[in-house]
């Protein structure tokens, strides 16, 4: 059996187990808190005050950027938002929690390297320590441990890596699919899909198509724990672009300070 088959075949397994538990919780009468698998890392960008909206951004292909914006607008709301409300309706909060954490766990090593590149000592052991405890403790990351640490580290990526070294952002790029970024991040992101487990050549020998469909089921488990930020977006701006751009970058901005 290959091993994204094998992959395939525990997470199917865990999602009965998960509902099974679920399903008892509810008979118990306890109400689970739905929390997106980020939820109390960070600060949400879509959450900026009006007054940090604020920003100068190099857009200097903002026809194509808006073009891009649309498309994925049109992706969210005709393909990626129904199938999300769908797996909503039959996965229970408790399961979908246990993949965020799942994904996030597995994608650790990043963060562990970008923290390890910028010296930042102590956060790359708190990373590692965490990884180490839920990949174990937490049954390969479905359980996450953050709460019993002492602290939380801030998470690292090879664009905060550029940037800490003082690569500036360079200009907003709206990408298919994969939205926000700027050309700096950009490379980053490249630098990072070789160092995750799930798209990197170098870890479990993956088809393209099974890295696609992993990475598909991860945003569509995220959306379905998500209380429709974007929508709220679309309808309090008067432009949903302009903020999305500038409190993405924003964002990113506090993220390379820290």
């Amino acid at each position: 059996m290959s091993s994204s088959r094998l992959m395939t075949c525990l997470m199917l397994s865990v999602w009965f187990l998960l509902a099974t538990l679920a399903t008892a919780t509810a008979a118990d009468g306890e109400t689970p808190v739905p929390a997106g698998p980020t939820a109390g890392l960070e600060r949400d960008w879509t959450q900026l005050p009006s007054d940090e909206q604020e920003l100068e951004v190099w857009d200097p292909l903002e026809p194509f950027n808006r073009g891009m914006f649309w498309f994925n607008d049109k992706l969210y709301f005709y393909a990626l938002k129904p199938v999300a409300k769908g797996y909503r309706a039959v996965t229970p909060v408790p399961v979908r929690e246990s993949f965020g954490n799942f994904f996030r766990n597995l994608s650790a090593p990043v963060r562990i390297v970008n923290s390890l590149l910028q010296f930042k000592i102590t956060n790359t052991l708190d990373e590692l320590t965490m990884f180490c405890a839920n990949s174990t403790l937490g049954i390969g990351g479905l359980f996450d441990l953050r709460n019993n640490a002492p602290r939380e580290p801030s998470p690292e990526d090879f664009g905060q890596t550029l940037g800490h070294y003082g690569t500036p952002p360079g200009f907003y790029l709206v990408l298919p699919v994969l939205g926000s970024t700027n050309a700096r991040d950009a490379v980053g992101q490249v630098a990072d899909s070789l160092t995750a487990p799930v798209p990197s050549p170098y870890y479990v020998k993956m088809e393209t198509a099974e890295v696609a469909g992993l990475e598909t089921f991860d945003t569509v488990n995220g959306l379905s724990l998500d209380k429709d930020t974007y929508e709220a977006i679309k309808r309090e701006s008067l432009d949903p672009y302009l903020f999305v751009r500038n409190g993405f970058m924003q964002q990113r901005q506090a993220k390379v300070d820290k």
